[in-house]
């Protein structure tokens, strides 16, 4: 819990000191002005969700590996930790899409290959609440994720794969001067965020999964009276 705690004022500080500087210290782009503020956000959103779907993709091996419930809880803690960062990542591209592509949406490899891993993980989470017994349902996630992480990695690479609308990998080349502390500090804020909220939802999981499985088993309901009016 202390942990937790120190975890999350440190992420409150990096992130009211990164997008501190990057709403009123950065400079605008060339290109797209005012907008560019958005990626202070859009790439550490990012990040934090394949960070955290990497997260659950070996607490998924650790599952299917040893079966410690320890390994469940962190799947399911990653994996919606990283749905959550997921919307929040799809919601700020249409945004930042509007004013720049004069859409909200278009197909493009990286938009789309973000939105089947959005899909493919809150399936996951669907999964889990369709199946009772802690162990199958360990089981069957940790299958899940593993099969949905394969995604992960295409989204990364997709736009070196197919051309592409979408911004390509950004370096401290392709990055100015002025826009890389920003970055790095909002970067850093949003991953102990994600951090944070991994470790406090794992606890939670954790909890629940005990509290199942000390649960006293219910003995079966006894058959219906089958009751007849007398002549």
């Amino acid at each position: 819990m202390r942990w937790t705690l120190l975890l999350g004022i440190l992420a409150l500080v990096a992130l009211t000191a990164g997008h501190g500087i990057g709403l009123f210290a950065s400079p605008p782009d060339a290109a797209m002005g005012q907008t560019v503020r958005i990626l202070y956000l859009h790439v550490p959103s990012a990040w934090t969700a394949m960070l955290a779907f990497t997260v659950a993709a070996v607490a998924a091996v650790g599952v299917l590996w040893s079966g410690r419930p320890g390994w469940d809880a962190l799947l399911e803690g990653s994996v919606e930790v990283g749905v959550v960062f997921c919307g929040m990542l799809l919601v700020q591209g249409s945004i930042w899409a509007r004013p720049t592509w004069s859409v909200w949406w278009t197909w493009d490899p990286r938009l789309t290959t973000t939105a089947v891993m959005m899909m493919a993980f809150l399936g996951i989470l669907l999964l889990r609440r369709l199946v009772d017994e802690p162990g199958r349902r360990a089981t069957a996630s940790a299958v899940a994720t593993i099969v949905s992480y394969v995604d992960v990695p295409v989204v990364y690479f997709s736009v070196e794969w197919w051309s592409a609308a979408h911004q390509g990998f950004s370096s401290a080349r392709t990055v100015d001067e002025g826009m890389r502390l920003p970055l790095w500090v909002s970067l850093l804020g949003t991953v102990l965020l994600g951090a944070t909220l991994v470790l406090w939802r794992t606890r939670i999981a954790a909890e629940a999964r005990r509290r199942e499985e000390d649960a006293p088993d219910l003995p079966p309901a006894p058959p219906p009276l089958d009751l007849e009016i007398a002549p």
